[in-house]
């Protein structure tokens, strides 16, 4: 008997792998302020709006249930992450590494960030997951860009209020500026990214044997 995963159990386990790995890399990364076009945004901003399009994937291939069990294991691991890297700032260095005050202060994010980025991440990805799929239904699962587009618009402005409300509320940051400039750069990358979910659903449905949006359009103006 074949034990072995299927093509396309193969490809989801990938995606998920792959959303968890950007989730914790993009935590690792955000206290790194860049500019992109003349905006100012956290380092992360480029990786985290990416799982966006994984979740949307997923969603699509695969449904909202699998998807959100994918989100909250990215919600555990990212616990764990911040967990092992306090227990390695908290750890004794060694008498001959001198570098232990910019490992803390690289790393060493406070609590009010990481609750904020939490809280943040759970609302919007399963407001993400909801969404996809309430455009899906409405569409009648054709025009794959509408639900897309519409799903991660609402919720990346929903991630990036929550956060920046959070994370900045009476420390006298200019909370509007931070959240429409974030957004602006998230908007960016979120729109540029469709044609990278065209590219997996198609891929993914092709390895399954099922036809593409793409791939059924064209049937249905040569008939």
């Amino acid at each position: 008997m074949n034990s072995g995963l299927a093509k396309q159990e193969k490809v989801f386990l990938l995606l998920s792998c792959s959303f968890v790995v950007l989730l914790v890399v993009s935590n690792i990364i955000a206290g790194k302020i860049v500019m992109i076009g003349g905006l100012f945004a956290p380092a992360a901003v480029i990786c985290y709006s990416i799982t966006f399009a994984l979740t949307d994937t997923m969603t699509e291939m695969w449904g909202k249930e699998r998807t959100k069990f994918v989100v909250n294991v990215g919600f555990v691991v990212t616990i764990l992450s911040a967990l092992f890297i306090r227990l390695a700032i908290l750890l004794p260095a060694a008498p001959f590494w001198q570098h232990q005050e910019s490992f803390e202060l690289i790393l060493g994010s406070n609590l009010r960030i990481v609750l904020a980025s939490l809280t943040a991440y759970i609302i919007s990805q399963h407001h993400d997951i909801w969404a996809f799929t309430f455009w899906k239904n409405r569409t009648n699962g054709r025009h794959l860009w509408i639900r897309n587009n519409l799903s991660t618009g609402v919720s990346q402005l929903i991630d990036t209020a929550i956060f920046i409300v959070l994370a900045f509320w009476g420390t006298g940051s200019p909370l509007f500026p931070l959240i429409m400039g974030q957004y602006a750069v998230k908007m960016a990358i979120a729109v540029s990214d469709t044609p990278l979910v065209y590219i997996l659903v198609s891929t993914i449905k092709k390895i399954s044997g099922e036809n593409t949006e793409i791939e059924s359009l064209a049937v249905n103006l040569k008939n």
